[in-house]
């Protein structure tokens, strides 16, 4: 049986402009792709209960964009948009960063996956353009809990028995 690896993203600053999370997944790099990039997986994980996700839309290719909005339980909608500066399945995503609420941050985020010995290591990172922007992320409310989501939907989707 594969490790529970729940509550293991780590997160560092490496510098004054980023920002990069890491987390393994055991799960085969293609399907971890998939999860991170389909809105069908994306509703599931990208606002976790009680959040509810109500908009998620992706092209991805160079030059599409992404959009996704999800209403916490006070009614505050939370929104993301971007467009795709680089797309190479199953290993990375490159991205224009916006959020809703800092409309002046401007950030490029990266997805990149590797896979070793039937684990996927899962790095996401934002590069700020400038550390005004970065100082912004202090926290990561739901972080930890998506990728958990993630978790949960790999299992379930190698595994249709334990869902």
């Amino acid at each position: 049986m594969t490790p529970d690896r729940h509550g293991s993203a780590v997160i560092t600053f490496p510098d004054d402009l980023d920002v990069v999370v890491t987390r393994k997944f055991d799960a085969p790099m293609a399907l971890v792709f998939e999860v991170l990039t389909k809105p069908e997986h994306v509703r599931r994980w990208g606002a976790t209960p009680p959040d509810e996700m109500t908009e998620c839309s992706i092209d991805l290719r160079v030059g599409g964009t992404y959009r996704s909005s999800f209403v916490t339980g006070d009614g505050t909608v939370f929104a993301f948009h971007g467009t795709y500066l680089e797309v190479e399945p199953p290993t990375r995503t490159v991205q224009t960063w916006h959020f809703n609420c800092w409309p002046d941050v401007e950030a490029v985020e990266t997805m990149e996956l590797h896979e070793a010995e039937a684990v996927t290591t899962f790095t996401w990172s934002l590069a700020f353009a400038d550390q005004a922007g970065r100082d912004h992320m202090t926290g990561f409310d739901g972080k930890q809990d998506s990728l958990d989501a993630i978790e949960n939907i790999l299992r379930s989707l190698i595994d249709p028995n334990r869902a």
